[in-house]
């Protein structure tokens, strides 16, 4: 007498066999495309917040909005060089602005326009007007000179001078 394989006698057994192997297919394939997701979620969130030092006139925007808008000083610090002690204008700039707001209750406005960028040995001037304003009232407008080096792999402001 022959004998008989368990799984000729028992079709249960036979019929599971495919149906886990797909679902471990399916979790396969599943978990792979999840931790390719992360990856790109990763990569895009780098990009989104990634300092952008690239272009001088960038790197002066970003200062600019950081210092005079923000007023962050640590966001202003990554735009800035290691010896920025020619920021001093740019300081008692942001000090008149704060001193004003405290002095009359008021909301001062900073915008800047298109920048001019000069090359000047290895460094950069960029030029812009910087507006300072009220809402209805007082309007102010001045042209300022940045200098700005290459360093640590980006532009950084050096410098800040009022120009009229």
């Amino acid at each position: 007498m022959d004998a008989v394989s368990p799984a000729r006698t028992n079709p249960v057994v036979r019929s599971t066999r495919p149906l886990r192997l797909l679902l471990m297919v399916v979790a396969g394939v599943l978990t792979l495309l999840c931790l390719g997701g992360v990856g790109v979620g990763i990569n895009l969130y780098d990009e989104a917040t990634a300092i952008d030092r690239e272009n001088p006139d960038v790197a002066v925007s970003n200062y600019l909005r950081a210092y005079l808008v923000d007023r962050d000083d640590e966001k202003a610090a990554l735009f800035t060089c290691a010896a920025d002690q020619g920021l001093e204008p740019m300081r008692a700039f942001r000090q008149d602005i704060e001193m004003r707001e405290r002095s009359f209750d008021i909301t001062i406005a900073v915008v800047w326009g298109p920048m001019t960028i000069n090359e000047v040995g290895s460094g950069r001037e960029v030029s812009t007007e910087v507006t300072r304003s009220i809402a209805g009232a007082e309007r102010s407008v001045q042209t300022w000179k940045f200098t700005l080096v290459d360093e640590n792999g980006g532009w950084r402001v050096c410098g800040a001078q009022r120009v009229s």
